[in-house]
């Protein structure tokens, strides 16, 4: 069971993300709370594999609650669900940590695929944020090439299709290896481009 924690102020937002989660086999709400400041405590209380966190709340916002948060226990994955797609928003909350970003009127199958993929290490993006990314990372990469060398053939495999935005299960069946040597190939490739998580390498990957 995937275990979740929902973070925002809104009841009817809780509410319909409670439902929807609630309707799955693998997912169980764990714990909910309006606000940054209750989020903390509760996170470092229940333990969740995932915190759905909005950004804009009252009193200790999104961001700092995501810092916080991972700051007591790094291991656990914090899940943007916000309104707010601008930069303000996303890169701050990057920084924080935040291993994905979705925006509040994805599709909630969008939502589920987000909230699964986060729970097994990877960085889910609504296509329009990823997007947004990729190309300003495109553009600073035409600027300022970073060249990248010592990598391995089966390294620059992994690295192509982590920029195409594959799951660890995925890479591996396309490649027909294990999921943990996925693993190891990404934790090689992280240290080897200096990408401090996979969101970072996939934005460096999308420029070599």
């Amino acid at each position: 069971m995937i275990r979740v924690l929902l973070v925002d102020d809104q009841h009817l937002i809780r509410a319909g993300l409670r439902m929807l989660c609630d309707a799955q086999p693998d997912i169980d709400v764990v714990g909910e709370a309006d606000n940054g400041r209750d989020a903390i405590p509760l996170a470092a209380r229940l333990l969740p594999d995932v915190v759905i966190m909005d950004l804009r709340m009252p009193g200790v916002d999104g961001i700092t609650a995501t810092s916080r948060i991972l700051a007591e226990r790094p291991a656990t994955r914090v899940l943007v669900l916000t309104t707010f797609g601008d930069d303000d928003h996303l890169y701050p909350a990057l920084t924080a940590g935040a291993c994905g970003f979705l925006l509040k009127d994805a599709p909630p199958d969008e939502l589920l695929d987000g909230i699964r993929r986060a729970a097994v290490g990877d960085s889910p993006f609504s296509p329009e944020v990823l997007h947004r990314l990729v190309q300003r990372a495109v553009h600073a990469r035409a600027e300022t090439p970073r060249p990248v060398q010592g990598l391995t053939a089966r390294e620059r495999d992994v690295l192509d299709l982590v920029a195409e935005g594959l799951s660890n299960t995925e890479i591996a069946d396309r490649l027909h290896i294990g999921v943990t040597t996925v693993k190891t190939h990404i934790t090689n490739l992280m240290t080897k481009t200096d990408s401090p998580n996979r969101v970072r390498l996939a934005l460096f990957a999308r420029g070599v």
